[in-house]
């Protein structure tokens, strides 16, 4: 019997959530939600994020979850108890996920403007080993660059530099992409830090968590990665964001087109 899964972020950055799980696993049925028509969420305020929190759980409500994965590191950041108190049912999320495995005495975050202000990444670190310095930087055109049907690497170039430089003169050891659609861009700023520079992308620690949670079946052996079992939905610009799947994943899908009904 397969297990149901939802994955939800503001748009494309949960694609490295869902390969990250796909890549491991073929007992899944994944229901994708993308809130396209309010992205990013990185620039809305507390308030805002836990209004849309309370709408992602009436969406998920009647699709009999028996996990959630929380993609998007800024409404885990203010958010995650209206999440778990809402669904009630195992949540996972990127942030306290990714606090267990550093390692490195001097950490640097990359995040959205709201996910940095919440200081949550800071604090739930903290929380695990309180001898760290930790820098974080504001990242706030990177998702609204990402997002684009081509990507502009002469902007991201500028971008990567400018966002880059105030941890990098830090000195930090271990770099942590706070925003899922970062790792998107994961080649491109490999090739802008030293090599000695760990890169962290919090997907692969999310994943470790679910699968603890959830044992992978002895006879689900690795073949290929398939998206047969994935269902999206999408807020806004369905045919915008079929070419963005055939972009990042390389499929053709069939997507719903929702209302989540606030106005935020």
């Amino acid at each position: 019997m397969k297990l149901k899964v939802g994955i939800f972020d503001s748009g494309i950055g949960g694609f490295t959530i869902l390969n990250s799980l796909l890549k491991i696993r073929k007992d899944v049925d994944v229901f994708y939600l993308a809130d396209t028509k309010r992205i990013p969420f990185g620039n809305k305020n507390f308030k805002e994020i836990r209004l849309i929190a309370n709408e992602i759980c009436n969406f998920f409500e009647d699709k009999n979850l028996d996990a959630l994965l929380i993609a998007c590191n800024t409404t885990n950041a203010c958010a995650l108890d209206i999440l778990e108190k809402g669904l009630k049912i195992p949540c996972f999320d990127l942030i306290n996920s990714v606090s267990e495995i550093v390692n490195k005495q001097i950490v640097g975050i990359l995040a959205t403007q709201t996910t940095v202000k919440s200081s949550y990444y800071k604090k739930a670190i903290s929380s695990k080993r309180g001898d760290l310095k930790i820098f974080q930087n504001e990242c706030p055109e990177f998702v609204s660059e990402i997002e684009k049907e081509k990507l502009d690497f002469v902007k991201l170039n500028n971008l990567a530099d400018l966002y880059l430089k105030p941890l990098l003169n830090k000195n930090i050891e271990e770099l942590i992409l706070g925003c899922s659609h970062y790792p998107l861009i994961y080649d491109f700023l490999r090739k802008k830090i030293n090599s000695d520079i760990k890169i962290i992308d919090p997907a692969e620690a999310l994943i470790k968590k679910f699968n603890e949670s959830f044992s992978i079946p002895k006879t689900d052996g690795y073949e290929s990665l398939s998206f047969e079992n994935v269902k999206f939905f999408v807020t806004s610009e369905r045919d915008e964001f079929s070419k963005k799947i055939k972009f990042w994943l390389g499929i053709n899908k069939e997507i719903s087109l929702v209302n989540l009904r606030s106005n935020v």
